[in-house]
Formats: C-alpha cells, structure tokens, sequence
C-alpha cells in the first residue's frame, strides 16, 4: 500500500534528485548502440496493441520496468478504475479543454520543472503537436477497456516513461541544464504534473459549475494514481486520497511555483494556440478571461495572462448550464467514449495518420 507519511520538505527536495533510475538505465545502455536505438524509435513510433508491446519486451529483454508494464499496482481496484472511466466518458469533451486552459499553464508555473519544456522547445516550436499527442494520451489512458488484455493504456504510458527518460539523458547532456534546477523530469514535478490532471481537473470541473461526487472524484483519481505508478512515479508520491492530494499539491506550490520568463512564454505559446484553434463564439477575452478564473487572480498574473475579468454573468451562465449538463441521463459510457474521441480524430485529421 501506499505511504501514508505526510509531504515534507526534506522528502521533496530529495526527490527533486531523483528520476526514474530502471528508464533511465534502460536510455544509458540503448544509446550507446546505434542499432538499438534505431530499433526503440521505430517501436516508439509504431502503432499500439498487445503484439507491439510484446515485440519490445522480445526485443529487450530483462528490463524489469518493460517486463512488468502490464503489471497493475497491488492497490489498483478496478471497479474503481471502471467507475473513473465512466466519469471521463461523460465529461470528456470539457476536461480535454480543461487541459490547456488550467493544468498545462498550472505547470507552468513551476518554473525550474518548466525549464524541461522551455530547453527541449517542443512546447514552443510544436505547440500544436505536443498538445495533440497529451490529448491522444488522456484519450487512451481513459477509454472504457484502456487496462483490458487488449487496451493501449499500457504501453502507451511505457512509451511515455521511456520519452521521459530520453528527454532526461538529452537535458543532461545538453550543456544548458543547471544542477539546481533539480533533475529534469524529477519525481516531484512529476508528482505535481500527475496532480494537475487529476485533482486541478477535479477542481477546474467544480469552479465551471459541475457536480462532481466525491466516488467519482476518487475513482478519476484513482485511475490517474495507477497511470502515475506505471509511468515510474515513486509510491510515496502518490497520494491515497483527496485530501492526502491537496496536501500535496500545497507543498510543491509552495516550493516551486514562482514568476519566470520561460514559464511566460510558454504560456504564450499555448494561448496562442488555444485562440487559433477556436471555433466557437467565444471571443479571445472570454477564453483568457476564463483561464484567469480558472487559474486564480495570483497564478494567472505569474503566468502574464492579461484579459479583463469574466463577467460576472457570463460565468453564473457557464455554471447553471454545466449544473444542467451534470444530471443529464448518462447514456451508455463506451458509446460515449466512442463518439467523443471519434469528433477528436475528425477534429485533428493528423490522429487518423498515427494509427
């Protein structure tokens, strides 16, 4: 089970020095052999399934984090894993947007974890792209069936594990990292990026007027719990419940969340994105005005999102519709998913070439 010890400062800021040492020893040895990472980046970048995940463990063999990706923690209860699927069937279409207009700039605001993003530039130089393979992640992860013998959800969430520890060896490497930034991609910020797909979109669902119960608060979080074990985040750093959650994300607030010019820009990359890819009629005031509320005034204003403040009545306006939305009949869940993801891929004609 996991730790039930509270956060504190000695144990963040050693995990701010550690990252994911059975990937990252896994990227050392593929490295140093051209052959081998010629054969990695083409199972990276092939299509998902039992077979292909097969193929990489026949490939590597004796890597326990490969051979274990299928492997659910002992705590994972499934009926709960189903129960937060559902909820994601249902909510899907706003927690997508929720992604880019709170948890992405959320993270932002961890300025020295930020500085991963900002040096790799593929936040900035792809903005589009990255955001697009985030979303097709969630989408995956999230499906009725992603945790069945035959779902994507884990190897989709190895092949992010092992991007992480790539993006960690190149960082390194690199010439630019400065050691008091933490590790690149360290187990604190990748307890807080868990949180802010999980506990912000909770909160982020309860602020746009969603009713949201507390079995299904839990049951999406606890799907996100089992993706964050899977993806090599330390069990200590996995909250057990609601409340263990909120503590943690006070804690890394506190010590990482601060003013920088790379978080800005980052920042300025996603809304720019974010206004070009809109077709409905709100207006771009109305979208910043939104991520302002969402974010609060104080993170907003870090982050350099200037916009004037929502109008009261448009937000009373959002939030009695989303009330509305919330008792509508559930409908079948899987049906649900289907049709959602299927207005995804129509959306972003790119999906249809990557399967």
């Amino acid at each position: 089970m996991r730790n039930h010890n509270s956060y504190s400062n000695e144990l963040l800021d050693r995990k701010r020095l550690l990252g994911d040492a059975q990937a990252d020893e896994f990227i050392r040895y593929i490295f140093r052999d051209p052959a081998k990472k010629k054969q990695l980046q083409d199972w990276m970048g092939g299509a998902s399934g039992t077979l292909h995940l097969n193929l990489i463990q026949d490939t590597f063999p004796g890597f326990s984090f490969i051979d274990k990706a299928t492997e659910l923690p002992t705590w994972a209860q499934p009926r709960l894993m189903k129960t937060g699927a559902v909820f994601f069937a249902r909510h899907s279409e706003i927690i997508l947007s929720l992604l880019g207009l709170l948890s992405l700039p959320y993270c932002y605001n961890a300025a020295n974890g930020a500085m991963v993003l900002y040096l790799s530039e593929l936040i900035r130089k792809q903005t589009t792209k990255r955001l697009f393979d985030t979303a097709v992640f969630v989408w995956e992860v999230m499906g009725p069936d992603a945790f069945s013998k035959d779902g994507s959800a884990f190897e989709e969430i190895l092949k992010v594990r092992i991007m992480h520890a790539a993006v960690r060896y190149y960082t390194l490497h690199s010439g630019k990292w400065n050691d008091s930034w933490g590790l690149p991609i360290n187990q604190e910020d990748m307890a807080g990026t868990n949180l802010s797909f999980s506990l912000i979109v909770i909160r982020g669902l309860r602020m746009l007027g969603y009713s949201v119960s507390e079995e299904d608060q839990a049951a999406f979080m606890h799907i996100w719990a089992v993706v964050g074990y899977l993806s090599g985040l330390d069990e200590d750093l996995i909250p057990e419940n609601s409340k263990k959650a909120q503590q943690l994300d006070n804690i890394i607030k506190r010590r990482q969340f601060t003013v920088s010019a790379h978080g800005q820009e980052l920042t300025r990359s996603l809304t720019a994105h974010i206004l070009s890819v809109n077709k409905s009629k709100a207006t771009a005031n109305d979208i910043l005005g939104l991520m302002r509320y969402l974010l609060g005034k104080e993170m907003a204003d870090m982050l350099a999102i200037n916009a004037p403040e929502l109008p009261a009545y448009k937000l009373r306006l959002i939030r009695i519709l989303n009330l509305l939305r919330s008792f509508k009949p559930q409908g079948d869940a899987k049906q649900n998913y289907l049709a959602a993801y299927a207005a995804f891929k129509n959306q972003n004609p790119e999906l249809n070439k990557r399967n």
